[in-house]
């Protein structure tokens, strides 16, 4: 989890009174909630309301977010073009489900509304990555600014809304995970700190801004999805009415452009571009980056097979050296069982490169994926053809 963070006011210890005059000795105390990870075993963060979060007026169902996987017969290579989506919804209602299994579940997302209501995901934690748009992720921790290529990581429970610019049109990935996302453990010291030679350190997580400190007695409706399922629950009052909190449980941002690549003589395989792990798959950027420098370097991946995981890259941004037709907003899905590479061509187009401006988010998972219904819509049937000459 990102490093200690600590926002507004909170008492000298946890679980005494802090009461809401100093000195005052009656019943006049903010209420405190624990947010914790793998029950109490690991991190937490402590948030103190100015009304109990637990008062709920009204609750009923409110239908479901469907996954269908389809039915496809025959095990192969996938290209989906997702920015060919018509854009629909809000932030939520519009996410449309392209693959998925028990671990891991990958969203697009076009909006054309602001969010209607508060939400908050159960089961899952979610990285939020904003290929477009500007603005805001609301939640009761305080205000976090998000810009273009921010992995936004969003711990499960929390209750949030996304306000976004209105002079760019938000385009977003969302990737639902039923593990926790964490920074890969390799990547810090044995004092807790991110490792000098680590992609990325402290100054480039970004933790909320300020409080939100919203005092609102009035009905306020939060829908919460717990796997396919949804409920509607009516609060009494505002759940964003926190005073102050601290911990390390909290949503954050990680740009795409601040991941620090590591480069070599020859080409690197893709574990150096790892940027968040779970139990389930992890997540990697390929970043804008220098090439291999060895005179009689290949400068693009290597054919490889994935033995124990399915390969999912996203293209952002730039052109992907390896690969021939692929356009902004694909995603390519490479299952076990079935070698890939560079395009015929590729090799020697890149010879005489010295660098690539690509930036793409690969999700590597360690049990098969399944291409939804909506994903058969934007295929390329063509695509397991593609390495012909």
């Amino acid at each position: 989890m990102p490093q200690y963070l600590s926002r507004g006011r909170i008492p000298k210890k946890r679980h005494i009174a802090h009461r809401t005059s100093p000195g005052f000795k009656g019943e006049g105390i903010y209420y405190e909630e624990v947010i914790t990870t793998q029950g109490f075993a690991r991190a937490y963060s402590i948030a103190y309301h100015l009304r109990p979060p637990t008062r709920v007026k009204q609750l009923a169902a409110a239908g479901e977010m469907r996954v269908e996987k389809a039915e496809v017969r025959e095990l192969r290579h996938f290209h989906l073009k997702s920015g060919r989506l018509t854009p629909q919804g809000d932030p939520i209602t519009g996410r449309v489900p392209l693959l998925t299994n028990a671990d891991v579940t990958l969203w697009r997302c076009r909006p054309t509304q602001p969010q209607a209501e508060l939400f908050r995901n159960a089961l899952a934690d979610e990285i939020v990555f904003v290929h477009k748009g500007r603005g805001r992720l609301l939640t009761h921790f305080g205000v976090l600014p998000i810009q273009p290529f921010d992995y936004v990581v969003i711990p499960r429970c929390t209750t949030y809304r996304f306000e976004f610019d209105t002079d760019i049109a938000p385009d977003l990935l969302v990737i639902e995970s039923a593990g926790q996302v964490n920074i890969p453990p390799r990547y810090f010291n044995h004092d807790g700190q991110l490792r000098l030679g680590a992609p990325y350190c402290e100054r480039d997580l970004h933790g909320p801004t300020e409080l939100l400190t919203i005092d609102e007695e009035k009905d306020t409706p939060v829908l919460i999805k717990d796997g396919t399922r949804l409920t509607r629950y009516i609060l009494a009052s505002h759940p964003f009415d926190v005073v102050g909190w601290d911990g390390c449980v909290y949503p954050f941002t990680f740009n795409a452009d601040d991941f620090e690549p590591i480069t070599g003589t020859i080409h690197q395989p893709p574990p150096i571009h790892l940027t968040f792990e779970t139990n389930g798959f992890v997540l990697c950027t390929f970043a804008p980056r220098m090439l291999d420098t060895h005179p009689e370097a290949i400068k693009v991946p290597y054919a490889h097979s994935n033995v124990e995981s399915d390969e999912v890259l996203y293209y952002v941004r730039g052109r992907f050296g390896s690969r021939r037709g692929v356009e902004e907003a694909s995603f390519t899905l490479h299952p076990h069982g079935i070698p890939h590479g560079p395009h015929p061509g590729t090799i020697v187009a890149s010879r005489d490169m010295k660098w690539t401006d690509e930036l793409a988010v690969m999700v590597d998972t360690f049990r098969p994926l399944f291409v939804t219904k909506q994903a058969l819509e934007i295929d390329d049937p063509q695509y397991p053809y593609s390495w012909l000459d």
